[in-house]
């Protein structure tokens, strides 16, 4: 009797950033696991998870880029959020059941603009129940599932930018630019709030990541590619300096980055006089994420220059 086990997919070794755009209905773990299957990578991970119901810029890395997540996960991002007005659900969003209820109808344009200026700027957000936040270990989202409510703290965050772009119908529309950790589920419903309304979340779509902008990559688009061959689909990833170039950045000829390879600080001048700093090859390659020391030397903190082939 002929085996039916699949023979395992050889994996290769792939380098950069792709800006996908993650599907309705697909959480994002499954998003880069389907991503990394189709690029046959050894190595690649997301940078901070969109809700199934959600779509939109998901960047994945992949091989040494891999070592850029976390500052991605820190970076402001921007969303197109669509409110149902009048209904406030069990969840914030249209998966959960109706607990309240206000008539729409009597809420203008005009009150919910003027109700904007107090929800941009720093505010503070007490999280939902249903988040992957814990409690004493257990994930929030699960003791809600219980019918459990525990006290949460209220968090600090940024709204950069709200914008109203459409009203009518029951819902609107709002543009927000903000910082990590915001929940728009819960901005939506203490915008609504504040005006003695109620609303939850039917549709959200993230649209940027800092640094990056512009239309991300569907699945179709790079299954399209991946008929072309591997090197088409390598072509549409992006160089990992470009997530850093809101970072000062200097460059380092061969000698001096190769003493940075072994953990060692240089001097670089016209260097910051302090804090992070990226160091780029003379051909703008990255290589490190490093800092400057207390003795004013460029000191590297996270070696990312992709190997030589013949290395790997």
């Amino acid at each position: 009797m002929k085996s039916r086990i699949k023979p395992r997919i050889p994996r290769r070794s792939v380098h950069g950033i792709l800006l996908f755009d993650k599907p309705l209905g697909l959480s994002s773990n499954d998003a880069l696991q389907r991503v990394k299957r189709l690029f046959r990578a050894e190595k690649a991970g997301h940078t901070g998870s969109l809700d199934p119901l959600a779509s939109g810029m998901l960047p994945i890395c992949f091989g040494q880029s891999t070592k850029l997540c976390g500052q991605l996960l820190d970076s402001d991002k921007r969303y197109t959020a669509r409110l149902r007005l009048g209904e406030k659900t069990t969840t914030g969003d249209a998966e959960g059941e109706i607990i309240a209820r206000s008539d729409a109808a009597l809420l203008s344009r005009e009150a919910l603009e003027a109700a904007i200026p107090a929800f941009t700027g720093v505010i503070t957000q007490v999280p939902p129940m249903y988040s992957a936040l814990k409690h004493q270990g257990q994930r929030l989202y699960e003791l809600a599932r219980e019918g459990v409510e525990v006290e949460r703290q209220p968090r600090q965050l940024t709204i950069h930018a709200l914008r109203l772009t459409a009203f009518g119908g029951g819902e609107c529309e709002l543009d927000v630019h903000c910082s990590k950790g915001t929940y728009i589920r819960t901005l939506a419903e203490d915008l609504a709030a504040a005006v003695g309304h109620c609303a939850h979340l039917v549709g959200l779509r993230r649209t940027a990541v800092a640094p990056f902008e512009g239309q991300p990559l569907s699945w179709e688009a790079l299954e399209a590619l991946a008929g072309q061959g591997e090197a088409a689909l390598d072509a549409c990833l992006l160089d990992p300096a470009l997530a850093l170039r809101d970072w000062p950045q200097v460059r380092l000829e061969e000698a001096r980055a190769h003493y940075l390879s072994r953990g060692q600080a240089v001097r670089v001048e016209g260097a910051p006089k302090e804090g992070r700093v990226a160091v780029l090859d003379e051909a703008g390659r990255l290589l490190c994420l490093a800092e400057i020391d207390a003795g004013g030397l460029v000191a590297p903190r996270r070696w990312l220059a992709v190997p030589a082939p013949d290395a790997e």
